[in-house]
């Protein structure tokens, strides 16, 4: 979930939402001989600094203690960033949720409940972060960002919950919302580009369900795989679409699930049951020519995933999706080879 700035605005809370574990309000006496101002300046200078231990300190003490001082807003969404900086998401939500106002807030209002969207997200807590994000995304009366912003986190938690048709609906609605924009300045083109890659994992999700059953004949089998097939071409069309965006953090992660999805299709397909009317030599036939034609699905699945690399490495990108890039690599080269010596011993034998 995307993290996203602070501004100023004041609005009551629209969402009250309950935490298991409340912040605990505790004397700290290093701090008790420090104003409202002093504790201000020393927790923007920790957050600066990536303290984010002693930036929460400094400014949830000022939050908690100084009720009437001018800074209090921007101490309590600062400490819910500092929080959600230290993935302390239970942390961030509280300060979040004592300034968001989903329905009608503006400024830091607006903003924490954005913030507290993605914090709900990280605990797991898909159907409060789609109730937050959902609201804001009907409301008319907000720049055409945030709109799309709402709407593809929404789309993200609703594909968390397994809602994959209304998901595809919400995640479309943003995509085609900011392709209709003639000017896309304004727009944080990392919001559409994972819109793309979500709407590639739903289809991706769809094939992997698509099993090729031992009990198939050989024309149910070639449907089966048709159609599994026409669902990994819509992902790959999806991925495509983030790539072409242009986020380099999308463009990664969409590089390296097209790599996934023909490396999936070749494990798939290697392992895929015999058509049941075959006899024994005639199955032997059709694998030997179905482990001949699936091999080009590995080189594909390379040549996507040096790709990715290469283009990460340019960009400067790092991550999740760059490591399992680089293994899978490597994986993948070592079936090639393993692939090439058992044709090679196939024939020595067949030529003895």
């Amino acid at each position: 979930m995307g993290a996203v700035a602070a501004s100023c605005a004041t609005s009551r809370p629209a969402h009250e939402l309950r935490f298991e574990q409340p912040l605990l309000v505790t004397g700290d006496p290093e701090l008790q001989k420090l104003n409202d101002e002093e504790l201000f300046a020393q927790g923007s200078s920790a957050f600066a600094a990536g303290d984010f231990r002693q930036a929460s300190r400094f400014l949830d003490r000022l939050a908690d203690f100084y009720p009437d001082s001018p800074h209090r807003r921007e101490a309590i969404y600062k400490s819910g960033l500092a929080y959600e900086k230290a993935k302390k998401w239970e942390e961030a939500g509280s300060r979040f949720a004592q300034l968001a106002d989903a329905e009608r807030g503006t400024g830091d209002a607006l903003e924490a409940a954005l913030q507290l969207a993605a914090t709900l997200y990280f605990q797991e807590r898909y159907s409060d972060a789609e109730q937050i994000l959902g609201t804001i995304a009907a409301r008319s009366d907000l720049p055409i960002s945030t709109v799309i912003e709402a709407k593809v986190q929404r789309g993200v938690c609703e594909v968390e919950l397994g809602k994959s048709e209304i998901a595809e609906r919400t995640l479309r609605e943003a995509v085609e919302l900011y392709q209709e924009q003639t000017d896309k300045h304004d727009i944080d083109e990392s919001y559409p580009a994972q819109g793309e890659f979500f709407l590639g994992e739903i289809y991706r999700l769809r094939s992997e369900g698509v099993s090729l059953r031992p009990e198939q004949d050989a024309e149910q089998l070639a449907r089966e795989l048709e159609y599994k097939a026409e669902l990994l071409l819509s992902a790959q069309g999806h991925y495509l679409r983030a790539i072409r965006i242009g986020d380099r953090y999308w463009s990664t992660a969409s590089g390296a699930q097209i790599g996934m999805l023909y490396e999936n299709l070749y494990s798939n397909l290697i392992n895929s049951p015999v058509p049941k009317q075959l006899n024994d030599e005639e199955a032997e036939i059709y694998r030997q020519e179905l482990r001949k034609r699936v091999r080009g699905l590995v080189t594909k699945a390379i040549n996507i995933y040096e790709r990715t690399l290469e283009a990460a490495e340019r960009i400067g990108s790092s991550g999740v999706f760059v490591d399992r890039t680089r293994e899978s690599l490597r994986k993948l080269k070592e079936i090639l080879v393993a692939d090439g010596q058992r044709e090679d011993e196939e024939k020595k034998a067949a030529g003895r």
